[in-house]
């Protein structure tokens, strides 16, 4: 039937048999590449392909603002003996907290604790989950936007002056800040800020 037709239409008018092949050709075309996604014209598309495109562009990557910031100033003459200056630079006011002969396996069960039972979001916090494992501890408070260097040493009557080769039984210094306003730890999802000698992790909801 159909050959039938194109004979006859042919048979009228030879350029109007090539334009109806040729449109054909077109729409058919469209089709096959409209199934396999090849960026035809979305007219072309199908309604479920074309929501779901929509979908995916609605989604945005979320920002997670870190409120803290701590370095460890001049590090080549940082030691056990000389002691440690930091230098912080935070969003909000902050305690930092420095503790030193931290218990390595007491510290791996805190991190383990924050994960599975309760947020590290204190000093107390995270001396409950060390079992006051340490051997000295320093505080300080940290104002919004300070860039003051702070200088931690232990004393001389702790009479430690070297930790020992890796693996070591205790940490040399830990350095933990912690947001002081209760209500800012609402605010942010990132909760605390612990520096490990060099390595810093931060602590999430």
């Amino acid at each position: 039937m159909a050959a039938v037709f194109l004979v006859t239409l042919y048979e009228y008018s030879p350029l109007f048999y090539i334009a109806v092949v040729f449109a054909c050709f077109l729409v058919t075309s469209g089709l096959v590449l409209g199934w396999f996604g090849l960026g035809v014209p979305v007219i072309l598309r199908n309604s479920e392909e074309t929501e779901s495109s929509t979908r995916v562009l609605k989604k945005r990557m979320r920002q997670v603002k870190n409120p803290f910031g701590l370095a460890i100033s001049h590090p080549d003459t940082a030691s056990v003996t000389k002691g440690v200056t930091l230098t912080p630079d935070c969003l909000e006011d902050c305690v930092l907290t420095c503790y030193w002969g931290c218990n390595v396996q007491k510290l791996h069960e805190a991190l383990q604790k924050h994960v599975y039972c309760f947020r590290i979001n204190t000093p107390q916090a995270l001396e409950d989950a060390l079992y006051n494992e340490y051997l000295y501890r320093q505080q300080y408070f940290i104002k919004k936007n300070e860039k003051e260097e702070k200088y931690c040493q232990l004393p001389e009557d702790a009479q430690v002056v070297d930790f020992g080769p890796v693996p070591r039984a205790r940490y040399p210094l830990i350095a933990l800040l912690t947001l002081a306003d209760e209500e800012d730890r609402e605010i942010y999802d990132i909760v605390s800020n612990l520096g490990i000698h060099c390595r810093v992790a931060v602590f999430k909801h």
